[in-house]
């Protein structure tokens, strides 16, 4: 039983990211499998016979050293993880991982087994959401398995539409992987780099929309929209999330760059992969710059509304005082003494009135100087 390297760095399992359920049933409940294998020879893709195993699949890769087999599970089930773990010789740790789901981009090693958490993101205009797809991938000489733990692809094509024609891989899934023959003629490295670029690429139209939600939120904070507040709140935790996202996939490529040397990976590939890290410390910095942006936005729709709450307290200040004047004149002549100035005099009533209008205009007027009204 092949023993884990522990050069690599171990991540724990992580339910921060959420994860939108499948509609479409699992296939657990037909009792069937989506595994659709392809084979790729000397860099190019052959079609492989159907409805074969696992097994038969690495035979094939095995058999000849310029033989790639790829084995992708749209929508895996526990017997599908069995099955690849019986012809791979999967290491009990890795099998329990490869049964649960929701966790951090991370890499491991276990002897010749290459195990790679994967994270995708797509971001869903009219939820303002961004939807994030796990992909757990398996690289061992000649053969590469890729399971599709959310049921869906990069792009969000869903297990239906993958699983539904043997061909479809290769017009959807495979086609993200296996359209470079130059790249693949380097081993089944080449199709994980190549499952990396893509989802590394995906994050840029994810940070498009969000850039665009951000401006729009902008926008609403100095229109003195009431309910920014709780759209800049979830905005901030959908850009928490890729952040993480991209910082644990970060992690991945800086476990993968520290493996050259020890697992004699081709300069190509080293070259291709530096591309990939450049796009992803691109996308990394603008998340944080828009994380940055989002908690000013936030501090100045803080600022604005305490303003406005004060400019709100101000008049209801002033006209408080402006009511003063006429019940303070109104409370004295109403306490009922039987000798106080002014009672029995005929001009007594209306020079009260007259003093409470006078009063509160003057208090009107120097309010409204005072910019308070």
């Amino acid at each position: 039983m092949p023993k884990r390297d522990h050069d690599e760095p171990v991540r724990h399992r992580n339910p921060l990211f959420h994860r939108r359920e499948p509609a479409t049933p699992s296939p657990s409940a037909s009792g069937g499998s989506t595994l659709r294998t392809r084979y790729v020879i000397d860099g190019s893709l052959r079609p492989s016979p159907e409805n074969v195993s696992v097994a038969e699949a690495l035979e094939f890769a095995d058999a000849a050293p310029n033989r790639i087999a790829l084995s992708l599970f749209p929508a895996p089930t526990p017997e599908d993880v069995d099955e690849l773990a019986a012809a791979w010789d999967l290491h009990p740790l890795l099998v329990e991982d490869l049964q649960h789901a929701k966790q951090r981009p991370k890499l491991e090693r276990y002897g010749n087994v290459l195990f790679m958490v994967l994270r995708s993101a797509r971001y869903d205009d009219a939820a303002e959401d961004v939807d994030f797809s796990e992909f757990h991938v398996l690289v061992r000489p000649h053969a590469i398995a890729v399971l599709c733990q959310d049921r869906r692809w990069i792009d969000g094509t869903d297990e239906a539409t993958i699983a539904g024609d043997p061909s479809d891989i290769a017009d959807r899934g495979g086609r993200t992987l296996l359209d470079d023959q130059h790249l693949l003629n380097l081993g089944p490295e080449a199709v994980a780099y190549r499952l990396l670029d893509a989802i590394v690429d995906g994050y840029t139209p994810v940070l498009r929309g969000l850039l665009i939600d951000k401006e729009q939120i902008e926008r609403q904070v100095f229109s003195g929209d009431p309910a920014v507040a709780e759209r800049i709140y979830r905005l901030s935790q959908e850009v928490i999330d890729l952040q993480h996202t991209t910082s644990s996939m970060a992690d991945v490529l800086v476990a993968l760059r520290q493996g050259f040397d020890r697992y004699e990976v081709p300069g190509p590939l080293q070259a291709y992969l530096q591309d990939v890290s450049d796009h992803l410390a691109h996308a990394s910095t603008r998340v944080s710059e828009l994380r940055d942006a989002l908690s000013q936005i936030l501090s100045v729709n803080s600022t604005l509304v305490a303003q406005r709450q004060n400019e709100d307290m101000k008049k209801i200040s002033g006209w408080a005082a402006i009511l003063f004047a006429p019940t303070l004149i109104g409370a004295i002549y109403g306490m009922n003494f039987d000798q106080m100035p002014e009672l029995h005099w005929a001009f007594g009533y209306p020079l009260a009135l007259g003093s409470m209008v006078a009063f509160g205009l003057a208090l009107y007027g120097v309010f409204k100087y005072k910019k308070w009204m």
